[in-house]
């Protein structure tokens, strides 16, 4: 009994003393660190009744001692001292293990409310960083807008519709099968209403000479958008992709604002492309046949076209669009017998329904001619005429830069720009060339006649569909090797007018600008 009772008397003393250390650590800590210095004397008070509950346990182990030697009967109070023991340091451990988690429970709550706070004070920097990048962003897009309706133009490329238009019409006439030639050193001529340089599609092309025979203005420009259309045909870079970009290419405005010209002033700037040193003059207008068209003619206009043949230029020309309600032959100059004369068809391969056709078996009234033999009946061949990807001139009220024409004017610039192809190909065509001059206009004929597409069930020529659709790499491997000359390519059976043209094509017609005037021949002579 008696130790017991010393045994507790000295516990109390322990856990006193255990007390007064804690009070002075408790005194020590900053006040600030609050809960820091709870970690702290929970840790001090676990060690402080680990160190009294040995001492209870050493002062019990004394008296038991005592009282064995002076009973010997140690054995039993031992055993018992020794359980006691290993409770207690079990208990001491769980202690430890539970006092260390909690510190590191605190010291991850610390961390937690640090970054709490960092976080708080970086959120109103980062939403002034972000609302000050919405409204410059704001700001820019309303500017380019403003300005894009200042300037009447269009942000941004074609439409997808268009290139995959005109990806169908390069690939039927045989274009991406001569990508190595693009018309360079060779000189191509254009009669039109003019050209706006400044479409994006057109800043890079080499203009080398442009004459405005309508008003004299020395800076090219275009005031109808009929010329600016086809010139994209033959020389476009950038969103659409000309037949011939690299042509060095002459503009002669010879129609004015309201799409139409007289003969005498167009006669004027063909004689003017002439004595520029064009190789090919590209007519994408027609109008009606001077008397005696085929027998002699008075049409200045003709007369013009005739002399320049003579010199050994090409002279395309557009065979007209009064397929609908047609008079019964195509138009002036194209009417002329060794001018290439050009109809439309559409992305099936069939005719295009405007499209003129020819009369081939001779009349006497109203204007006589007599009846056209090979290579030169009208139209000689047919090319892209509906649906054609263009460019839209600036200033003309469109507001857009690329559209699409149908006509007969965007099969001409189709072909002609597929002449300068071939003359780059086989420069002893050309006017100064080894077999140039009016000869190598006929041969070059001869070779269409013999090397068009011709459509299903044709057998020579067609009053509309000419000798076929324009095929550039037979035209060109036709003069390459003379073995090929004298084949003629059959395109495979072709569908009816009116069909493969799906709801995704109807919609983007509707959606997509047309190039103004709807009648590409609207310029009369």
């Amino acid at each position: 009994r008696q130790s017991r009772v010393q045994s507790s008397e000295h516990r109390g003393l322990g856990e006193d003393q255990t007390s007064l250390k804690n009070n002075q650590v408790r005194q020590r800590n900053d006040s600030s660190s609050l809960d820091r210095m709870e970690t702290r004397s929970e840790i001090n008070v676990a060690n402080a009744n680990d160190e009294g509950l040995r001492t209870r346990i050493g002062g019990s182990d004394d008296d038991h001692a005592k009282e064995s030697r002076s009973r010997g009967t140690d054995g039993g109070r031992s055993t018992s001292d020794d359980e006691r023991h290993n409770t207690t340091s079990t208990t001491n451990e769980g202690m430890d293990v539970a006092n260390t988690e909690s510190f590191r429970s605190r010291e991850t709550r610390y961390s937690d409310q640090e970054e709490g706070s960092l976080f708080q004070d970086a959120l109103p920097w980062v939403i002034g960083a972000v609302t000050t990048l919405v409204v410059f962003l704001s700001i820019l897009i309303i500017g380019l807008w403003t300005w894009a309706q200042i300037e009447d133009v269009q942000l941004g490329g074609p439409a997808s519709s268009l290139l995959s238009w005109e990806d169908q019409y390069r690939d039927m006439t045989g274009i991406e099968e001569v990508s190595e030639f693009d018309g360079s050193g060779v000189e191509l001529c254009i009669v039109d209403t003019g050209i706006d340089v400044s479409h994006p599609d057109l800043r890079d092309i080499d203009l080398v000479s442009w004459n405005d025979f309508v008003s004299g203005i020395e800076s090219p420009y275009d005031d109808e958008g009929h010329g600016t259309a086809m010139a994209g045909i033959i020389v476009a870079e950038g969103g659409l992709t000309g037949v011939s970009p690299g042509v060095s290419l002459m503009v002669a405005k010879a129609i004015g604002s309201d799409g139409s010209g007289t003969d005498s002033v167009i006669a004027e700037a063909v004689d003017w492309c002439v004595d520029e040193g064009a190789e090919v003059i590209s007519l994408s207008l027609g109008g009606a046949q001077g008397i005696g068209s085929g027998l002699f003619t008075t049409d200045a206009l003709e007369q013009s076209v005739e002399e320049a043949i003579q010199d050994g230029v090409f002279v395309v020309a557009a065979a007209g669009n009064d397929g609908d309600d047609d008079d019964g032959d195509v138009e002036s100059p194209g009417s002329v017998e060794d001018v290439i004369c050009v109809g439309g068809i559409t992305r099936t391969g069939a005719t295009w329904s405007g499209s003129s056709q020819g009369d081939n078996d001779g009349r006497l009234w109203p204007n006589p001619i007599l009846p056209r033999q090979d290579p030169d009946k009208k139209p000689e061949l047919v090319a892209p005429g509906h649906e054609v990807p263009v460019l839209m001139a600036s200033g003309v009220g469109n507001g857009v830069w690329w559209g699409w024409s149908s006509g007969t004017s965007a099969a001409t610039a189709w072909v002609s720009g597929s002449i300068a192809i071939l003359l780059q190909a086989h420069p002893e065509l050309q006017r100064g060339g080894a077999q140039g001059g009016e000869d190598a206009i006929e041969e070059v004929k001869s070779v269409i006649m013999e090397n068009s597409q011709m459509k299903e069930g044709q057998d020579g020529h067609d009053d509309h569909y000419g000798y076929g659709l324009l095929s550039v790499k037979s035209l060109i491997d036709s003069f390459g090797n003379a073995s090929d000359a004298g084949t003629v390519v059959n395109n495979g059976p072709l569908k009816s007018e009116g069909e493969g043209l799906d709801k995704e094509d109807q919609a983007a017609r509707r959606m997509t600008a047309r190039v103004p005037p709807v009648s590409s021949t609207k310029a009369k002579v």
